[in-house]
């Protein structure tokens, strides 16, 4: 299965080659803005990117710089208060909350600090779980999760809960989940920031892995070491883009 060719990312001719020329995520001038009683805070003021399919990219900052603010708006968990965000060629800056649930289902993968799996299900019921709701039969989920579970190196614990589970493979399973949908876009919010050096430079390395296979993914890190696996590296500062550098030939 694949999003690029099913979910009638880019209208008219051109398909995956229209695809791969043109950006996958892009913002112009986006705002958000939020009012606390009688405080009005800027948490984005301006911001204007665009990513590549295949692109791998951390986002850094001191706090309060706005990288949640972002990183919410990107998983379309949130709306801009102005500014366009197309994503694979859709406008889903204005889109209503059941038109945004169905993007994060159908396009996007999130990969969490604190796992967000469901203790009393197993590692392939927490893997398959996104594709129930998708309406996916269930041999076929099952066979999907079976795969994904092996692609993570998961496949000997299939049936553990996660309580069984180490930290690393705990996030190995939301890693897998995360891919279910064949994700055009995956956001990984501190994937690292739970787990001890050991376990977080092998999350790195699934990730690498993935990015290598040719995945999108966008990974808000306070970590310097963590942030320099990305291939570019965005800097935000008051609610602005600070610096936005190529690290691929460093």
């Amino acid at each position: 299965m694949s999003n690029f060719a099913t979910m009638g990312v880019v209208d008219g001719v051109g398909g995956l080659g229209q695809i791969a020329r043109s950006p996958l995520v892009r913002l112009e001038n986006i705002r958000k803005t939020y009012q606390m009683g009688l405080v009005t805070v800027d948490a984005l003021r301006g911001i204007s990117l665009a990513i590549k399919p295949g692109e791998y990219i951390s986002i850094m900052g001191p706090s309060g710089c706005g990288k949640s603010t972002l990183m919410n708006l990107l998983g379309c968990l949130d709306r801009p208060s102005s500014g366009n965000y197309w994503l694979g060629g859709d406008d889903v800056s204005k889109l209503e909350d059941d038109a945004l649930s169905e993007i994060r289902g159908s396009r996007l993968g999130f990969v969490f600090q604190s796992y967000n799996l469901i203790q009393q299900l197993s590692v392939v019921e927490n893997i398959e779980i996104p594709l129930y709701y998708q309406g996916w039969p269930e041999e076929e989920c099952r066979a999907l999760a079976i795969q994904l579970a092996a692609r993570v190196g998961l496949e000997s614990r299939l049936h553990h809960r996660p309580y069984e589970l180490s930290g690393g493979q705990q996030q190995r399973v939301a890693i897998a989940r995360a891919l279910v949908n064949d994700p055009l876009l995956i956001l990984a919010d501190e994937a690292t920031g739970n787990l001890d050096s050991k376990s977080g430079a092998e999350i790195l390395a699934v990730l690498d892995d993935l990015n290598r296979q040719g995945k999108t993914l966008i990974m808000v890190t306070h970590d310097e070491n963590v942030a320099r696996r990305a291939r570019r590296a965005i800097r935000l500062r008051d609610g602005l883009v600070e610096s936005d550098v190529d690290m691929s030939g460093s």
